[in-house]
């Protein structure tokens, strides 16, 4: 079972209530979410293009325009090299489109994911240099690419890195950290230190269109012209998963409507493949359909695919290169639930039920998917996930973390164990020798300070809300904080002593558990869980026995549960009503 808090931010919700306009709970949740200063506040309530932040603070964004300008002006050839992820593939895209609409001699290029690996290389470079490249733009990758750089500096090549990664650094004898930069002619990436934008949570796309505004002014084109790169920056974001605040909730907010009447062909016919066509485009959709199936090529095939895609202006093309995404995708999800499986029966096999940090060995899972891997490992068992795969040289794998474990900072106490690594702290890459995978599982185990108590999966309430002061007014409240994500996560609420007089089991899988309550007032309200309900029917069992769950589906028991919530509207055969989605139950 999870362990619940409440959130208690000290700060007067109840002034900045009245200062903008806005109901107390959902000030209450914006100061839940650290959204407390007023440029923050504003730019939250209201999400639209006039709250972007000047894009000419960006530290070298302004000479990486300029030096863009006079190479497109001498008629320079131009290559944007992206990356193999969606973030990579959309950065890429826009950054290509602006350049060929600003009359650019420009050409691509993306690594391949199993030779070549994260980000721009020296193979790329001399493949640049051998067909007359003469400037070459990064995006979503290049800022660590520090000797790739000065070997494109000595064939005597402009490079313009723009990226949204951390800063590589070194670490001196006393144990200190120098952050580190490449010889690139400009370097535009937020996180710089010295870089004064007051955004630094950017995805790489964000930073391209941020480019792209600069570089269309320069150019003499209407600024407004680069907004129709925002409903592509906004699959960028979600799928990146970077906070959904200031800038990156402009551009969900209104990519969305943009998405819902996209004319990109490529988009509407993966749409149209993925059975979402005539629905409402959501984050869902986003981060679960079109991102995954994007993501795929660069996973199994090629992501030269997915720019094929947003750029094809031909119909039956389009619906090819979608049909194919969309079944590269199903083909995916077949391999990482097989993935999935093959860590379970490790994890099993080799009793690591008493391991805080799980490392797993499973040879056969294409290396691709090991991240996502790690990542439902992580999901099951709520401890720092370390999936490791054979690769063409030695092991190579993917990390994903837990709250109040740093992946980065625990595997760096281990670098004599492995090759290459890096990452954050709720995430990395790293390769190292087979006979080195039983030591760093050692290593990580024995060092780390994870205790039982950190291992119980956490959930985070807003606050107490009875449900008889659940209405419509306040689930309208709670639609203007969408869309929900990273950093704006959706709003759940608590209640204790739920009383609970009927259980229905529904769905075609018998999956979802319909709760019928009766409020304090005495009117009875409706609550839906979709979580495990054989967990729910043994939680029940085990307090109060059997006869009471079988009170509880023939509709004759009063029973008492603590719920954490989130209101919402329901609609049936034209009938409108009030439910709750029961996210958690005692």
């Amino acid at each position: 079972m999870k362990k619940w808090f409440i959130r208690n931010r000290k700060t007067d919700y109840r002034e900045i209530a009245k200062e903008f306009g806005i109901s107390e709970i959902v000030s209450k949740l914006l100061v839940n979410r650290d959204i407390i200063d007023k440029d923050s506040i504003k730019s939250f309530i209201n999400p639209s293009y006039e709250n972007f932040h000047n894009p000419r603070e960006m530290k070298d964004l302004v000479k990486g325009v300029r030096i863009m300008k006079q190479k497109i002006e001498e008629g320079k050839k131009i290559m944007v090299v992206g990356d193999y992820d969606v973030d990579g593939v959309i950065s890429l895209f826009e950054l290509y489109t602006a350049l060929k609409r600003c009359s650019a001699d420009v050409v691509y290029e993306i690594p391949d994911r199993i030779k070549d690996g994260y980000g721009i290389n020296e193979s790329i470079i001399d493949k640049a240099y051998d067909i007359g490249v003469d400037t070459i733009i990064t995006c979503d990758n290049g800022i660590a690419a520090i000797d790739t750089i000065k070997h494109g500096k000595q064939l005597g090549m402009t490079i313009i890195v723009t990226d949204h990664h951390d800063i590589p650094f070194v670490e001196t004898e006393g144990g200190t950290r120098k952050n580190i930069s490449s010889e690139a002619d400009a370097i535009i990436n937020p996180k710089q230190e010295d870089c004064k934008y007051k955004f630094k949570l950017l995805c790489g796309a964000g930073v391209a269109f941020k480019f792209i505004e600069v570089l269309y002014e320069e150019m003499g084109i209407d600024k407004s012209e680069a907004y129709k790169f925002i409903e592509y920056t906004a699959i960028a974001t979600v799928c990146d998963v970077v906070d959904l605040t200031s800038e990156n909730r402009i551009f969900v907010k209104n990519g969305l409507e943009l998405l819902n009447e996209t004319s990109n062909l490529g988009l509407t016919e993966l749409i149209k493949v993925t059975g979402i066509e005539n629905k409402e485009i959501s984050v869902y959709h986003l981060g679960f359909v079109i991102g995954p199936s994007l993501n795929a090529a660069g996973r199994l095939d090629s992501a030269k695919k997915g720019v094929a895609l947003l750029l094809s202006d031909n119909q039956e093309e389009a619906a090819t290169l979608a049909k194919e995404l969309h079944e590269l995708n199903v083909q995916r999800k077949d391999i990482t639930q097989q993935g999935v499986e093959r860590a379970i029966e490790y994890i099993e096999n080799n009793k690591m039920m008493r391991d805080k940090v799980l490392v797993v060995y499973t040879p056969e899972t294409h290396e691709s998917i090991a991240g996502i891997v790690a990542g439902r490992i992580r999901e099951k068992y709520n401890l720092p996930t370390i999936v490791l795969t054979k690769a063409k040289d030695g092991v190579k794998g993917s990390a994903r973390s837990i709250e109040g474990y740093n992946m980065f900072e625990e595997l760096n106490k281990c670098k004599e164990l492995l090759g290459r690594f890096g990452g954050h702290p709720m995430a990395a890459g790293l390769s190292l020798e087979e006979e080195n995978i039983l030591e760093l599982r050692k290593k990580l185990n024995n060092q780390t300070t994870l205790t039982d108590e950190d291992i119980i999966p956490k959930l985070y309430l807003d606050m107490q809300l009875p449900l008889e002061k659940i209405n419509y007014d306040l689930i309208n409240d709670l639609n203007t904080l969408e869309p929900f994500g990273k950093g704006n996560s959706k709003p759940l609420f608590g209640e204790k002593g739920v009383t609970v007089v009927r259980g229905t089991i529904l769905g075609k899988n018998k999956n979802v558990l319909k709760l019928k309550m009766i409020m304090r007032n005495g009117i009875y309200i409706d609550g839906i869980y979709f979580g495990d309900i054989e967990e729910f029917e043994n939680v029940i069992t085990d307090k109060y026995g059997i006869d009471e769950l079988n009170r509880l589906y023939n509709g004759n028991c009063r029973l008492k549960l603590d719920m954490v919530f989130y209101p919402s509207i329901n609609e049936f055969n034209g009938r409108v009503s009030i439910q709750i989605v029961v996210e958690n139950f005692r």
